[in-house]
């Protein structure tokens, strides 16, 4: 006490010691706002005078000013911590990891590809892939208004490539969906099949990779190899086509080869890979004149089976799901392999109504089999070349795995673009 006076001192930043009255002009914390100009005031009971003035409080200095006013400041001074699923945050991690490596492995791709590691796998197929390839289907069938048809389907088009002048119904505003326009026909005689002895391209898109199954291994790219029983599973149940399982064990390759082989000295087993990009045109049709005698759908993951990851990803296709029809042709043992892949909404096959892909719930081992073979048909499906077999909701793969003479000769090479009905082998006539 000072002549009646009575002094408070703080020893916080801002607060001015005066009398009588105490008054903080401004707490200079992080959370300043909530307690701005608050005045705390003290009275003397017995009635002393106030002796201080308003020039007793100090403003803020125009550096606390500036700090107060800068707005990157009071924008994190906004911000809150919200509570995130941790599943969600680590499928966020998942998705940067994704695309970070596959923009570094992309462009490796023409310089020797390192092949992603297992861990690098796992991480792409903890992506949501199935979910939003089926949201991706459901938005593709969504009834388009009359005026919007034209520039989305012509917009499209324009992105892709899409030739409108070959489809049987080149007016946009008649397909009421993309999906509808995805799966669009095309006017006859703008795909002549090849004739003659020859084994034609199932569906427009690119050659990726072809040649001879080597000891039960098929080529996926160069240097890069898959699994054929694998690929298309061990056992062909009750069809014409021979049991492999009970005479090879486990993981022969080699010899599950030699078993599929009808004469392992006069023929020899090959491959195709076709990759439909989303341009192309999304039906498939039968490679041969041919009998299918047994489908195999493998559940599975719908990873991405463009080209760039196809180089990256070793045994992509007995990763993805797919659905194997095989069955024979005049040279011995035949199959065409769907493949499904990222954003594909569903595969279909004409003759086939119990398939359902894409599933909700789903196994990921085993495989949905069924055969075309009865007491009452015991020849299966008897397709002839050119006619159609399915369609993809939107680009996709077609694996062709066939027996064939030895001197077969291919007339395609890696990475050209094909039409359906252009030869892809020929063999020599030797009448």
């Amino acid at each position: 006490m000072d002549g009646g006076m009575l002094w408070y001192h703080f020893p916080c930043r801002g607060v001015q010691s005066f009398p009588g009255k105490l008054c903080a002009s401004r707490w200079f914390t992080p959370n300043h706002r909530l307690l701005n100009r608050e005045v705390f005031q003290v009275s003397n009971t017995c009635g002393f005078k106030h002796a201080g003035t308003s020039s007793d409080v100090r403003e803020p200095s125009g550096r606390w000013q500036r700090f107060e006013k800068n707005p990157l400041i009071r924008y994190f001074r906004r911000l809150k911590w919200v509570s995130i699923p941790l599943s969600l945050g680590f499928a966020y991690l998942a998705y940067q990891q994704f695309w970070h490596v596959y923009k570094r492995e992309k462009s490796k791709v023409t310089s020797g590809t390192q092949l992603a590691t297992d861990f690098e796998v796992t991480l792409i197929k903890m992506l949501p892939l199935r979910t939003s390839s089926r949201l991706w289907g459901w938005i593709n069938n969504i009834k388009l208004p009359l005026p919007l048809r034209s520039p989305v389907i012509n917009w499209f088009a324009n992105t892709y490539n899409c030739n409108i002048e070959e489809a049987l119904v080149d007016d946009v505003t008649q397909y009421q969906n993309l999906g509808e326009f995805f799966r669009r026909s095309l006017k006859p005689g703008v795909r002549p099949i090849c004739e003659g002895k020859c084994v034609v391209s199932p569906a427009d898109g690119t050659v990726l990779n072809f040649g001879k199954v080597q000891n039960g291994r098929v080529e996926q790219v160069k240097g890069i190899t898959y699994s054929l029983p694998g690929f298309l599973g061990p056992n062909f149940g009750k069809s014409s086509i021979k049991k492999v399982e009970s005479e090879m064990a486990p993981d022969d390759d080699k010899t599950y080869q030699k078993l599929l082989l009808r004469s392992n000295e006069e023929t020899d087993l090959y491959h195709c890979i076709i990759y439909l990009s989303p341009g192309d045109y999304h039906r498939f049709h039968s490679p041969a004149d041919w009998s299918v005698s047994y489908r195999r759908h493998f559940p599975g993951e719908l990873l991405s089976v463009r080209p760039g990851f196809v180089n990256w990803i070793a045994g992509l296709f007995n990763i993805n799901e797919r659905v194997v029809y095989t069955g024979t042709w005049c040279h011995g043992f035949f199959s065409m392999v769907a493949v499904g892949a990222t954003n594909v909404g569903s595969i279909r096959v004409y003759f086939d109504r119990e398939l359902v892909t894409n599933e909700r719930i789903w196994k990921k081992d085993g495989s949905k089999d069924h055969s075309f073979e009865s007491s009452n048909n015991i020849s299966g499906i008897q397709l002839k070349k050119g006619d159609e077999f399915g369609e993809f909701n939107l680009g996709s793969t077609i694996v062709l795995i066939f027996e064939g003479p030895k001197d077969l000769n291919f007339a395609i090479r890696a990475g050209q673009k094909v039409k359906y009905g252009e030869p892809l082998m020929l063999v020599e006539d030797k009448s």
